[in-house]
């Protein structure tokens, strides 16, 4: 793949990002360009052979995909300021802020771009994200580039944008409801004697080994109960 992307937003979501597509090989690192205000902290991308900038409209111009990785509170002003440089027969903009309609988006571009919104999970950080796409304007091909990219942080599926609220529920603040049953796990672990190392190894692990049976036997959690 020759496409060039470009992550505004350089923060943890959209470091992770970058980081993911080094690693898997999908992308090379002179083909990905992160912007934040502040370059200092991109050093250690620059260093990978990551294109660094602190112009927006610059990563626009570079890149065939955009991703958005900024505050929710920053879009509509992010947004007014690129629209001019995005090209409806070249771009296509995936949106990874909490909260933010494609209709939104599209209503500040003006233009028929592509836009897909993206909701990852905290786990993309170790390319473990279950992340949820929903699109507007765009092509089969379009859309699984998209897929694709996401799939080398994880899993995704592709649903109804209206779910996309719900999407948020099961599948981002779920890894935080997953991690207070595993500190639930480890407090009673140590109540029973194991030291704190050890018990959230087991708990850990334990869980993952839960998930791991469902995602590759294709199972209901019930099937597994009965065992």
């Amino acid at each position: 793949m020759n496409k060039k992307i470009a992550i505004i937003g350089g923060g943890n979501l959209g470091r992770a990002i970058a980081e993911g597509l080094i690693q898997s090989g999908f992308v090379l690192p002179k083909h990905i360009l992160v912007t934040r205000r502040n370059l200092q902290h991109l050093h250690d991308l620059e260093r990978k052979g990551v294109l660094v900038s602190d112009k927006n409209e610059e990563a626009v111009n570079y890149a065939d995909l955009v991703i958005l990785a900024v505050k929710p509170f920053q879009v509509d002003d992010v947004i007014s300021a690129l629209k001019k440089d995005f090209n409806e027969e070249r771009h296509v903009l995936v949106s990874v802020v909490t909260g933010i309609g494609i209709d939104h988006i599209s209503n500040i571009i003006s233009k028929k771009v592509a836009v897909v919104r993206a909701m990852p999970n905290t786990a993309i950080a170790i390319q473990e994200s279950m992340t949820c796409l929903a699109a507007r304007h765009i092509s089969e091909d379009q859309f699984q580039y998209v897929q694709d990219i996401f799939n080398q942080l994880g899993r995704t599926v592709r649903i109804d944008e209206k779910l996309m609220d719900a999407a948020t529920v099961l599948g981002a603040c779920g890894t935080a409801f997953a991690m207070r049953y595993i500190r639930a796990n480890i407090q009673g672990g140590i109540e029973i004697g194991f030291d704190a190392a050890t018990a959230s190894l087991i708990a850990a692990q334990t869980v993952k080994g839960a998930s791991e049976l469902l995602l590759k036997k294709d199972s209901h959690p019930e099937q597994e109960i009965d065992k």
